[in-house]
């Protein structure tokens, strides 16, 4: 046997068996029970990353393990393959966005199946394949059909130039179009919807459930489903047949509102402006079309508003109060409205003395001496109710609830719960997504696409200029159609769906990807669902995490699965980081390949350079390529490192010198076999009694099998159970009894420890021993808790608490034999002679102390 191992040999070998030989095809049935281990889909952009290779890496040996801990295991793999850079590419490239894409799903798949992951590819799905974009669009009607699918207006971002919708990604962070360079604009238009808010308080009930979710995803999930609980106000407008509605949290407040707020986008904006206010008002609204909503809600930007002229009543003291517009209210949240309480409220305050409106205090603390002193800050607690009429002198608590019901009496409001949860925007006026099967009758209104007339195909003779409308509404030919219920000529809806409905479902149609006849059978989802172990990066803790449990929801109540949950446990592991190199005062970063890292100076000014971990990244030259170090060193040592290196919910820090450390770790177990090979006697002697070598290496040989079968349950300690792995392969290059059953256990039990994490090597080397079968295919290892017992046990002797010396004493002694091995050891014969022994301090397994007179 060679002396050291050839990585890419041994990889291209076994990848080549183990893909001929279909090893990780997944049974649909079996007597095993079953463990589902998931990776959140790629977008096939052509490259791999390192994040991708902790991704799948971790994926894969929890998978793998799982096999040989005797589960049928279902380990996956798809594409998330719609989305706005294969447009792009359309536009820059003049390439067809369905041949860039499959070409990088080429690509993709050679480099994933590279890196010996035990993926079951026969369940492969792309999402812009007909065959699954289908079921797509036949699941959007399940929504349709439930009535939790609809069309409303809402906000788009506008190029007025190139006449065109723009997505998020499309515009700079100074508001313009990444195209023409225009000041984008927020423009109006007719866009489907889904009714996430119907399923809320569910969302937020379950979350209870994930119990094998992190803390932090789960606050996340309930933060932005935001449940609050208040009341629904309303407010007479002067002169105007209208009412403005507000929700709010404190109605223990509303003597205190001096000013209503509107959204600019509100309906009632134009009918409570007045004449003389318009024109400010127009180009208020204007100047906020610009603006996103993360720039108009952000709480470090200053509050902007202006006056409509309008004024609004508030009903419950018939105070005449001013309305304005404002850009951090936001049409889409809420009612679009808000009361303005500056004396309560940390924004109100702030925008009241930024616009010089009134401050009224209604609320003051239970010891306030003086209810109007004025507000250096808004007063926020709970309190005395003041300056309220009828509800003077109640405790604030109290008067939430009793002018509710005051309102409710009077007509005013009501008690309500609110969500933060706004209905899931659906519609995309793009080319490259699924299309959404409706079509539009001028008699029928909008119809359901038949079934079998699914699925409504994307047509390939498109013009991608960027300009315009969507591709899709430009083709007359596709776009006109008779309509299915009436004959008469229609429409098709020219909007495709989010990308985010791709992956809402995936994880289900893995069950049963080749299913022609519907998305999935039930039966086999209701018996590999739920996932098990998903595993993702943290930037989808809540949309992609919260459309999924979603859509598992609304299918459930359509009675196509039986559970509530799609992802039992949850991991989120860090992001790979590289050694970064960055100019602080022109903020350039510089490519490591022309730093001293000894001096790191910018090659050009001679400048000093800060020097720091960030997330791998091509615009700041710290990424290191897959490739290269898989070239290097072999596919078996990047897992290792990955998996070595910190534990997988961490951000990992790339170090060569580590690398280097995990490649001759694998060289010594290479060395650990090829030495046993060569020593080892024809016939293995009997190991009823044992040597006290012997039960050393059977003890390391047990504590590794119990380390690391701890290290990977539950918290997936990969770092630790590696580092378990090198004390065993210690202990045996230590150990020299090669004719011994107890050595042959523990070389075997180490590459079987070793194989989900170096499946190459381990593979390589169990064949080298002469087994025929995959290691892969064998049981993992089980503790024999007798083999942890030890004969003898190290003593420490002490002398007045200070530590004199050891010795060796059966591990069965009692307190009494202790202290006399202790008193007849050389070492307290030594330290002890000519003293008064006092006291005796025995802990058993530890020491004894001897307290001497003086």
């Amino acid at each position: 046997m060679e002396p050291n191992y050839s990585a890419a040999a041994i990889e291209q070998k076994w990848q080549k068996v183990w893909h001929e030989a279909k090893l990780d095809q997944t049974p649909d049935t079996t007597e095993k029970p079953k463990f589902y281990a998931l990776s959140m889909f790629p977008y096939p952009s052509g490259s791999l990353h390192m994040g991708h290779v902790r991704n799948y890496t971790i994926t894969d040996v929890i998978a793998r393990l799982k096999r040989m801990q005797g589960y049928r295991v279902l380990h996956p793999m798809g594409w998330d393959a719609f989305g706005l850079p294969a447009e792009n590419a359309a536009i820059d490239r003049g390439i067809a966005p369905a041949k860039w894409t499959y070409q990088n799903v080429a690509q993709m798949r050679e480099q994933l199946q590279q890196l010996g992951l035990s993926v079951d590819w026969e369940r492969e799905v792309t999402t812009c394949s007909p065959d699954y974009y289908q079921w797509t669009q036949w699941l959007f009607l399940q929504f349709y059909q439930a009535g939790l699918a609809y069309q409303k207006e809402s906000a788009v971002n506008w190029d007025p130039i190139d006449q065109t919708v723009l997505a998020n990604e499309q515009v700079d962070n100074e508001g313009r179009s990444w195209r023409s360079g225009a000041v984008v604009e927020r423009k109006l238009l007719r866009q489907w919807f889904l009714k996430i808010t119907d399923y809320a308080e569910q969302l937020l009930n379950d979350l209870d459930k994930l119990s094998g979710w992190p803390d932090r995803v789960r606050v996340m999930q309930a933060n932005w489903i935001g449940k609050s609980t208040g009341a629904y106000l309303e407010f007479f407008v002067k002169g105007v047949d209208e009412k403005i509605a507000v929700f709010t949290t404190r109605p223990d407040t509303v003597y205190g509102v001096t000013y209503v707020v509107l959204a600019p986008e509100h309906p009632l904006t134009p009918k409570v402006t007045t004449p003389e206010r318009q024109e400010a008002v127009e180009a208020f609204i204007k100047e906020v079309a610009g603006q996103t909503e993360i720039e108009r809600t952000a709480e470090d930007r200053p509050k902007r508003g202006t006056f409509t002229g309008g004024v609004a009543i508030n009903p419950f003291n018939g105070a005449e109060i001013p309305i304005l517009i404002a850009d951090y209210v936001l049409y889409e949240y809420g009612t679009g409205a808000v009361m303005g309480v500056p004396a309560h409220d940390v924004r109100d305050f702030k925008f009241a003395k930024e616009n010089n409106l009134p401050i009224k205090v209604v609320i003051v603390p239970d010891d306030a001496d003086n209810p109007d002193l004025e507000l250096t800050q808004a007063y926020t607690e709970s309190g005395i109710m003041v300056n309220s009429e009828r509800f003077t002198g109640m405790k604030s608590t109290q008067g939430k609830d009793a002018i509710v019901q005051f309102a409710e009496n009077e007509g005013y409001g009501k008690a309500r719960i609110q969500y933060r949860l706004r209905d899931w925007l659906i519609s995309r006026q793009r080319y490259w997504g699924c299309p959404i099967p409706i079509i539009h009758c001028p008699s029928c209104g909008a119809v359901a696409v038949p079934k079998e007339d699914l699925p409504v195909l994307l047509p390939d003779d498109v013009e991608f200029s960027g300009r315009g409308p969507s591709p899709l509404a430009k083709l007359d030919n596709w776009v006109n159609v008779p309509c299915p219920s009436c004959g008469e000529s229609a429409k098709r809806e020219t909007d495709t769906m989010d990308t985010f409905i791709d992956s809402s479902w995936y994880f289900l149609r893995f069950a049963d990807a080749k299913n022609t006849e519907k998305p999935f059978d039930s039966a086999k989802v209701n018996d590999w669902m739920a996932v098990n172990q998903y595993v993702g990066g943290i930037e989808h803790a809540i949309l992609h995490l919260l459309y999924s449990r979603f859509f598992t929801k609304v299918l459930r109540d359509r009675g196509l699965l039986n559970f509530d949950e799609p992802f039992e446990r949850l991991l989120t592991q860090g992001m790979v980081q590289g050694m970064t190199y960055k100019n602080p005062k022109t903020g350039k970063y510089i490519p490591s390949s022309q730093v001293n890292s000894n001096e790191p100076k910018d090659p050009e000014t001679g400048e000093p350079l800060e020097v720091f971990y960030e997330k791998m990244s091509k615009s700041k030259y710290n990424g290191v390529e897959p490739q290269q170090v898989i070239g290097k060193y072999g596919i078996d040592t990047a897992r290792m490192f990955i998996l070595f290196k910190a534990p997988p919910e961490k951000d990992l820090e790339w170090d060569d010198a580590d690398v280097e450390g995990q490649f001759r770790f694998l060289n010594r177990v290479w060395r650990i076999v090829a030495e046993y090979l060569e020593k080892k006697p024809a016939k293995i002697k009997s190991s009823e009694t044992l040597s006290k070598e012997e039960k050393d290496l059977r003890r390391a040989t047990h504590i590794a099998i119990k380390e690391v079968s701890d290290d990977l349950e539950e918290e997936y300690q990969f770092n630790t159970a590696v580092s378990e792995l090198m004390k065993l392969s210690n202990a045996i290059n230590e150990a020299k009894c090669y004719e011994s059953a107890v050595y042959k256990e523990s070389v075997e039990t180490l590459l079987i420890l070793l194989a989900p994490f170096a499946p190459h090597l381990a593979e390589e080397l169990w064949h080298k021993l002469g087994y025929t079968d995959s290691i892969h295919h064998q049981s993992w290892p089980k503790l024999d808790p007798s083999a942890l017992e030890v004969d003898e046990i190290t003593l420490v002797i002490q002398i007045m608490g200070k530590t004199r010396g050891t010795i060796q004493v059966p591990s069965s002694a009692d307190k009494q034999a202790l202290e006399e091995f202790a008193r007849t050891s050389e070492v307290a014969q030594r330290h002890l002679a000519g003293k008064e022994i006092k006291k005796v301090i025995v802990v058993p397994g530890k020491l004894v102390n001897f307290v001497v007179a003086g």
